[in-house]
This record gives C-alpha cells, sequence and structure tokens, in this order.
C-alpha cells in the first residue's frame, strides 16, 4: 500500500463502498504513503461524513496492525531459522507464510493503472470487445503475477478478489449476471496460456510433472488430433438432412475452438445457441453420453453448463446455489444430526487454525454443502465422495481436502468419467444440480430428498 499512486487508493476506495471521497482525494493528491500517515485531524478535514471517518481510519488501523503483525511474524522466523535452522527452513518457511500472503492479498490488493486506450473504454462504460478484453485480461494477469512475487499459480480466493475489485470498481462488465464467471475464467486460461511454453521455471516444471502435462504434451497432442477426427466421422453418420448443413460447420468449429487455449467465448455462446435443437434432441433420444460431449465438448466447461441450464430453464443457477449456501449454512451446520459427523469434526479442527473472516466462511459453507445428505438421511455417496474414489454412476461430486483453501480441488463426475474440474463448494453444488437437468438424468431415490431441497429453493417452487 505505500507504494500506491493516487489512482489505485481512488480504486482501493471505490471497492470499500467509499467512492464518494475520491474527488477529494484526487484533489489533494493522496497517494499511499499519505493514506498510511493520516491521522484523526486529516481525515476530518478530508472527510464530512463521521461514519466514513470511522470507516476510514478503521481500514488504515487494521492495514497497519495486519503488516505490524506481518513484520513481527518475519522477525521471528528469521530469527527462529538462525537458532534452528533444521528446523525452519526452505520448504517448511515457504508454507509458514503462505497463509498470510493470502490475508496480505484480502485486505492490499487494489486494481492496476489500466493503459490509456483500456481506460477510454472503461471510462466510457462501453462493454469491451473481444481483443479489449483480452488486453484486459493480459494486464489483470501480469499485476497478478507481480504481487505474487512471480509464481504463476494463483488460489481461487486469490483469482475471486481480483475478479471481484474489477467488478466492483466496474459494475457494467458484470454482462447478465454471469461476468464473474466469465472473467475469472478468461484469467485462469490466460496464466494456463503463459504457463505452457515455460521450460525453466522451477515451480511450473514441478507442477506440470506432478499433474502430467509436461510428460503428456505430446500425447495429449495426437489424442486432441483423434477426437476431431471422431467428431468429424460422426458427423458424417448424421441423418442426411444434417449433411452439407451449416449445423455441421458450427460442430466442427466448436470442437477446434475447444482444442485452443484462448477461445472465443463470445463465438462460442453464439454457435451453442445455434445447436441447442440437436443437443436437446440427442439428450432426449438417450444418445450416449460421450457421443454428446464428443459432439459438444464445452458442456465440459462449468460456465457453459450453467448456460445452459439457464436456457432451459430461466433460471441463473450458480447465483441461486450462492443465496442458499449463504442462508443455510449456518443452521445445516448448528443441527444436531450432524453434529458428530466426520465433516464436521474435521470443519471444527481446520476452523481452529483461520482467523479470516472469508476462510471461515468458505470451510461452513463448504461443510454445509458436503452435509446435506446426512440431514435428509440420504446417501452421501451418491452426493460426493469426500477424499475417496467414485462409484456412483449418476452425477457426483469429488472433493479432496475440502478445508484446505490452497490445495482443495472439486471435480464432477458422470458415469464414472470426470466431466469438469471446479473451483469451490458454490460452483460444485451448482454444477451438480445442472448435470441432472441439462443431462436429463433421473434421480436416484437414495438422494431424491436432497436434490429435491435444493430445486425447490433454485425454481422458488414452495418454502422447503
Amino acid at each position: 500500500m505505500e507504494n500506491w499512486s493516487v489512482e489505485q487508493v481512488c480504486n482501493w476506495l471505490k471497492q470499500r463502498n467509499l467512492g464518494e471521497l475520491v474527488p477529494k482525494f484526487r484533489e489533494e493528491e493522496v497517494n499511499g504513503a499519505a493514506l498510511l500517515a493520516l491521522n484523526d485531524r486529516m481525515v476530518q478535514q478530508l472527510v464530512k461524513k463521521i461514519g466514513h471517518q470511522a470507516v476510514l481510519m478503521d481500514l488504515i488501523k487494521k492495514y497497519q496492525q495486519q503488516k505490524s503483525r506481518l513484520e513481527s511474524l518475519t522477525y521471528c522466523c528469521e530469527t527462529a531459522s538462525q537458532k534452528f535452522p533444521e528446523v525452519i527452513s526452505g520448504k517448511n518457511l515457504k508454507s509458514f507464510f503462505a497463509r498470510y500472503k493470502t490475508l496480505q492479498w484480502t485486505s492490499s490488493y487494489a486494481l492496476p493503472d489500466f493503459p490509456y486506450d483500456v481506460k477510454c473504454i472503461l471510462a466510457e462504460k462501453k462493454c469491451p470487445d473481444h481483443s479489449m478484453r483480452i488486453r484486459i485480461i493480459e494486464f489483470l494477469q501480469a499485476d497478478m503475477t507481480k504481487y505474487l512475487e512471480g509464481s504463476l499459480y494463483p488460489n481461487s480466493q486469490q483469482y475471486n478478489i481480483v475478479v471481484n475489485a474489477l467488478l466492483q470498481a466496474y459494475p457494467f462488465l458484470d454482462e447478465d449476471g454471469n461476468g464473474f464467471l466469465l472473467w475469472k475464467r478468461a484469467l485462469k486460461d490466460r496464466f494456463k496460456y503463459v504457463r505452457r511454453p515455460i521450460e525453466d521455471d522451477e515451480q511450473v516444471l514441478r507442477n506440470k510433472c506432478k499433474f502430467g502435462h509436461r510428460r503428456g504434451q505430446t500425447r495429449k497432442s495426437s489424442f486432441a488430433e483423434n477426437k476431431l477426427n471422431d467428431v468429424q466421422v460422426q458427423v458424417e453418420k448424421e441423418p442426411a438432412h444434417l449433411k452439407d448443413s451449416t449445423m455441421d460447420l458450427h460442430i466442427k468449429w466448436l470442437n477446434q475452438e475447444y482444442m485452443k487455449t484462448q477461445r472465443n467465448w463470445e463465438e462460442v455462446d453464439n454457435r451453442m445457441n445455434v445447436t441447442i435443437e440437436i443437443r436437446r434432441k440427442m439428450i432426449s433420444d438417450k444418445a450416449p453420453l460421450k457421443d454428446i460431449l464428443r459432439l459438444f465438448p464445452f458442456l465440459r466447461c462449468p460456465y457453459q453448463l450453467f448456460r445452459e441450464f439457464q436456457l432451459l430453464t430461466h433460471m441463473d443457477i450458480y447465483k441461486k446455489t450462492v443465496e442458499i449456501l449463504e442462508i443455510y449454512s449456518e443452521n445445516i451446520l448448528s443441527l444436531y444430526v450432524v453434529r458428530n459427523n466426520p465433516i464436521n469434526i474435521m470443519l471444527q479442527e481446520n476452523l481452529k487454525q483461520h482467523t479470516e473472516e472469508d476462510v471461515l466462511k468458505y470451510m461452513k459453507m463448504t461443510a454445509a454443502c458436503l452435509l446435506l445428505p446426512e440431514v435428509f438421511g440420504d446417501d452421501s455417496s451418491l452426493f460426493a465422495a469426500v477424499n475417496a474414489e467414485v462409484k456412483a454412476v449418476t452425477p457426483v461430486l469429488e472433493v479432496k481436502n475440502p478445508f484446505n483453501v490452497n490445495s482443495c480441488e472439486f471435480a464432477l463426475y458422470i458415469e464414472r468419467e470426470e466431466l469438469a474440474q471446479l473451483d469451490d463448494c458454490t460452483m460444485a453444488l451448482a454444477a451438480l444440480v445442472a448435470a441432472f437437468h441439462v443431462f436429463d438424468i433421473p434421480c436416484p431415490k437414495r438422494i431424491h430428498r436432497t436434490l429435491n431441497f435444493l430445486e425447490s429453493l433454485v425454481f422458488e417452487v414452495r418454502n422447503p
């Protein structure tokens, strides 16, 4: 914060609902260093409303306290590392600081000072075109890398912080209420694109080896070509009225675009709209899921899965799921029936290790999501496999390390095959409900009450 420009301070004020103060701060040229040097008398001169004075002073005080704690922690660790080098060294020290770096992000991140052409578009409050979106994403990715001290692996919470900051500063970018997912996905794709050609970065190479990317690159390429050939063969087998039609071209284009790192999402949306009839016909005729996904691979993307659900029901499943978990999570966790459940016990143990409000809220929502089947007496193995192998054929979640903010993993499985990787419990729950509807899969009786509860809230059918 000490090195912020005046514009970064103004963006920081807007993100904290103090936008009324921006003109005065610009006039007085209050940069980051000046902001931290403000005392009570200066704040009274700058800010007229007492409520704003109190909020501003509280934010500055919290930042200074946090900075002091981090400096103290750094000093203690450096001292300890000198006395006990075998205890606090390398890997241990790195993991020790990881949580505090995340905490720094939540309180200090401010949007970068965008280039002139980007500023002009944003100032006009116009939705940027495809090329301008790429410019914004490239700049955000470079700025995040700077905050991460060169790392190319942000965690989900850090992506959320940056995208939230962007949409709070420029609300018109939240198109049709789906802006958050669109911008977050584009930002993640940008990081993947930047990491792909890197051959000399230790962290990138370590993760490539860990997840099989390095060794599987050539194999993945040939696999992609085979998939595309399969699609072309499949299209050739379609009924005569589809041959040589525009539908054939749309399907081929979608498959080619799916193989790209940087995708034209606006055009993907358009072509998915055009092909919805043939897709719904295949699903209603009970075509094999593999055939459907071979022709329409974008259904593997959570955003397109949610969008398909919205086309069918006119409901924003992701937004509804956020509301459900925020409203019901505390009530679910307070129920006697889940008190001694292993998930709840795991939650209580992890809550003791954290104090950040965002992290605690995330953990509670995750636990509430995973405990839903227990509340209704359903079979939890048909809902989520937590640190276990997926055995259900119907849509089910695979969850690993659910309460570890930096290493948790969520995935949606159908017919024991992974359909999509998901960012968090909210997206996972939304994807699970959407999958039953989008692929027209009957709900198993042993999980019926849980899904009925969720659907009644999503569709606002009745008070559950």
